[in-house]
């Protein structure tokens, strides 16, 4: 039965620290819009008003048939070499995603003789911004407890003691 109540326990206690954690959010960036990783389209331009931070992903959708998606250094990224490549990331079905998980520049291009058409994508990878700091709340309350942090974490635990007590006292 103690081994009941102390499992109990810690499922609450974990259960209010997960909820303390702070959400962290990916975005998965479909690489040319709706046109995809295909000829006439000018990454750099879709590429300038975004910001890559790690985690993020790239989702290119090509045609299988005729292209890939090569990772190069900088310097074959401007001469469209893809004869040294980083890393390949074409996978065959034409719908491939590329993690970016490290904090650098990532440069991508198309094989083939697409690349001298444009198909070329330049990213900075950046570590995300740290979440924004909530301004001071004035409060009549002169507790801390009543802060938005505590006060669901605080509900669970005491629902989930009340249950343990209900448990002790009909058994």
């Amino acid at each position: 039965m103690a081994e009941k109540v102390v499992a109990m326990v810690m499922a609450v206690i974990v259960c209010a620290v997960v909820m303390m954690v702070p959400e962290v959010d990916a975005t998965r960036y479909a690489v040319g819009g709706n046109q995809g990783w295909s000829p006439n389209v000018n990454y750099t331009i879709w590429a300038q008003d975004k910001h890559f931070y790690n985690g993020d992903w790239l989702f290119f959708v090509y045609d299988r048939n005729q292209m890939n998606i090569i990772e190069v250094n900088k310097t074959d990224y401007e001469s469209c070499n893809s004869d040294h490549p980083l890393q390949n990331w074409t996978r065959g079905a034409g719908r491939d995603v590329v993690p970016l998980n490290v904090t650098r520049h990532y440069y991508f291009i198309s094989g083939k003789g697409f690349c001298y058409g444009g198909m070329k994508l330049a990213v900075r990878v950046e570590n995300p911004p740290p979440p924004p700091t909530a301004s001071p709340v004035k409060s009549a309350s002169p507790s801390p407890i009543y802060s938005g942090q505590f006060v669901l974490p605080a509900v669970f635990a005491i629902g989930a003691l009340w249950g343990i007590v209900l448990q002790f006292w009909y058994w």
